[in-house]
């Protein structure tokens, strides 16, 4: 692996020109051709195998007239009006709406029960010939243009229904330039200059730009979920500034030992290079078995995520090097601060205890490394106890799939929501629809009333529509509306009793029965998920450091971290801790699919430092034999990069909070503080107290085991003080300069 990110990195180097030539042409080719050729974003919401499928099926298969997606337009006027005042402005509009494409029938917003008791909000029932996800954004867009001259006749006019929130294009805040602004102020705190700072940002622009691309570009091969571009770009910027900072700093580390240019950035490339394709690799890995949830929509948003995270090591193993060779000391040069130089000037002439500032027994990770390990109980036991208090809530997390009525108030399908749960119950937003295959056993023609009456006593349902027969009379579809709203745990509750008491021929429909059945999958299934992903981290790790031990330590303290991370979420978001803070003005479930896309994103991420660490104790602990001042060295010539990398992070996924979407709101939230936990109390307090107890037993490997394993070896990344740098803007050059020092893990 070493060799190869050597070769790679020293061949960007040699033709810069090319190399970054190359990109560009791959950019000018991505970006047109996903803008030409490029899918829209749409969400595959169907359970395989439940029966909120069987009954899709069997509407496709009999009654495909019934099968077809359906919107909602609403019109609305101020209190003490009446909506039948605007009678020839609101039917212009529906004649408008039954001109667009795809639209099978469109109702009369006047009869049948489509306006409030008060007369003042209306509807119109639409319905496409195509099913809710196979609606394209252009057909909605002219269902908006339908209704917009309505506006000007002074009646609100929304759109909502399952296929408008279903296909809207997840908007963004725009708050993720304050992340990258942020994450640039701590590069030029960490580097002390701009043109370190910058290109780290530009290889994460570079990046997410043609993963996003990449992923329009699969949008037009498969469905592609409307959250998979945003979570892309969320781990795309992360990991794109941390990759590059590790082989900066590498680099600048290694030219201030005394290597030339060319020898230090070729060294960096082999030690930071190889670590930074071992843990991209880990992260594809990790999003890639999202697949294993057999969800439509998980499965894009892992291979989606993949994409990005590929083009951030990608950039990183070739545009950077080019990058590094053309810049040459510019990416070294800094200016300390004045005071920063007294310091040193004076620690470096006391006669009695001569210092070097350079050294890792100076610095407060080293220290504070000693600290724990001479007391690591008492550390371990507050550290531990400080993430089971947090992850407390974790155990009350109730999950639930978000409905158009999470969604910000900017958008027309929650503003339509909102209209028509005032004017009609907020169970008019939760439809459903009872599917019965006549020709198979259980209920027939006759007992459909029977049925009908049954469905209607339940106390969840607000009404049972009329039966519609199917052409050949095979199939029958029963509308129901339920009292509660589509992401109530009562509508779920209400769900269940009506499957209890439906036969076995009969299925519920509707996006509230799909969305249902994909909750109770993800339940299902989020255990084998888990199972399966620290399986994998246990082997990777094992294989790497050659210890039983450290995998079995870094997945309880994985867990620890992540169920911290669930427990703010679920105070956040479920219980409405703070919700002001974060602009939250109601509580909501939490995103079912929140627990299975976070446990895999932070298990990628969390490598990435695991190795970063372990990798240099490892190192120490082979040169010294001595397992506690191995873990302070270790702890000492990592902080600082693992704190940028982490301070990156957490800023980047911060940004995320303020987008409207309530999915990437907890995304980034949990996120953020799943680094911050892990960068804290997990590697600064947990593992080197949990070494100190182990000792010896940290590195045990059974012989025969150790025979029979395959060996990986990851070289280490050493940190460098990229603060404190050189004190002139011309770089030393010593007489001889000496090899960069690196560890081989065996």
């Amino acid at each position: 692996m070493n060799r190869l990110t050597r070769r790679i990195g020293d061949a960007s180097a040699r033709r810069p020109w090319v190399t970054i030539g190359a990109w560009v042409a791959a950019l000018a080719l991505v970006l047109p051709l996903a803008g030409l050729v490029g899918g829209s974003f749409v969400d595959d919401l169907v359970a395989p195998g439940s029966q909120s499928e069987k009954a899709m099926e069997l509407l496709e298969d009999r009654f495909p007239e019934a099968s077809g997606g359906s919107a909602v337009a609403v019109f609305a006027v101020p209190e003490g009006e009446r909506i039948d005042r605007h009678r020839p402005a609101v039917e212009a509009a529906v004649d408008r709406i039954a001109d667009v494409e795809h639209v099978a029938t469109v109702t009369d917003p006047f009869t049948g029960g489509t306006i409030s008791p008060d007369g003042r909000i209306g509807y119109v029932q639409v319905t496409f010939d195509v099913p809710p996800m196979k609606v394209h954004p252009r057909q909605i867009d002219a269902l908006s243009d339908a209704i917009e001259p309505v506006r000007g006749d002074g009646v609100v006019a929304e759109l909502g229904g399952d296929a408008v929130f279903i296909n809207a294009e997840t908007p963004t805040s725009g708050a993720e330039a304050a992340g990258l602004l942020s994450a640039l102020v701590i590069l030029v705190v960490a580097f002390g200059t701009i043109v370190a700072a910058l290109v780290p940002i530009a290889l994460a622009l570079v990046a997410v730009a043609a993963g996003l691309g990449s992923i329009v570009l699969l949008a037009h091969a498969t469905d592609v979920s409307t959250a998979a571009p945003t979570i892309g770009a969320m781990i795309g910027l992360g990991v794109g500034i941390d990759y590059a900072l590790f082989i900066v700093a590498r680099c600048r580390e290694n030219r201030a030992a005394g290597q030339d240019n060319s020898t230090a950035l070729s060294n960096a490339m082999s030690s930071s290079g190889a670590a930074v394709l071992f843990a991209g690799g880990t992260v594809v890995v990790a999003m890639s078995a999202l697949a294993l949830t057999g969800l439509g929509f998980l499965t894009s948003i892992g291979l989606s995520t993949s994409l990005v995270v590929l083009f951030a090591v990608a950039t990183a193993l070739t545009l950077l090097p080019a990058l590094l060779s053309l810049l040459g000391d510019r990416i070294h040069k800094a200016r300390r601060h004045r005071w920063l130089r007294m310091r040193r000037a004076k620690k470096s002439e006391n006669p009695v205890n001569p210092v070097n500032p350079e050294s890792p027994e100076q610095t407060a990770w080293w220290r504070f490394a000693h600290r724990v390990s001479g007391r690591p109980w008492p550390y371990l036991l507050a550290g531990s106890a400080v993430l089971l208090a947090l992850a407390i809530p974790a155990l009350r997390m109730e999950t639930g799939f978000p409905d158009a009525g999470n969604d910000a108030t900017s958008t027309t399908h929650r503003r339509a929501y909102d209209l028509l749960a005032e004017g009609f119950g907020p169970g008019f937003n939760a439809p459903l629809l009872m599917v019965a295959d006549l020709r198979g056993p259980g209920v027939d023609a006759a007992g459909i009333p029977e049925l009908a009456r049954r469905v209607a006593d339940d106390p969840g349902i607000a009404s049972v529509g009329e039966p519609l027969f199917s052409t050949a009379g095979d199939t029958v579809v029963l509308p129901v509306l339920p009292t509660t709203a589509p992401a109530d745990a009562a509508t779920s509750d209400t769900l269940e009793r009506v499957l209890g008491v439906i036969p076995d021929n009969v299925a519920v429909s509707g996006l509230t029965a799909m969305t249902d059945d994909l909750t109770r999958q993800l339940t299902d299934t989020l255990p084998v998920f888990i199972a399966a992903i620290l399986v994998v981290s246990f082997l990777l790790l094992m294989l790497v450091f050659r210890s039983v031990a450290v995998p079995l330590k870094a997945a309880v303290m994985n867990l620890l971290s992540i169920g911290g991370a669930y427990g703010v979420v679920v105070a956040v978001f479920q219980w409405g801790w703070l919700g002001g803070l974060f602009n939250l003005h109601e509580t909501m479930l939490i995103a079912s699919p929140l627990p299975t896309i976070f446990f895999a994103v932070l298990f990628g991420l969390s490598m990435d430092y695991e190795v970063f660490l372990l990798s240099r104790v490892r190192e120490e602990y082979d040169a010294t034999g001595d397992p506690t001042e191995s873990v302070a060295r270790g702890m000492a010539v990592t902080g600082r990069v693992i704190t940028s990398a982490a301070l990156i992070m957490t800023v980047v996924f911060l940004s995320f909070v303020a987008n409207p979407s309530p999915l990437v709101k907890m995304m980034g939230l949990g996120l953020a503080t799943a680094i911050v936990l892990d960068a804290t109390i997990v590697r600064m307090v947990l593992v080197p107290a949990s070494m100190a107890l182990l000792g010896r037993a940290t590195w045990w490997l059974p012989r025969p085991l150790d025979r029979r394993l395959p060996r990986i070896a990851v070289e280490t990344v050493e940190s460098v003080d990229t603060v404190e740098s050189n004190e002139s803007d011309d770089l030393p050059s010593p007489p001889e300069p000496a090899p960069a020092p690196t560890a081989r893990i065996s």
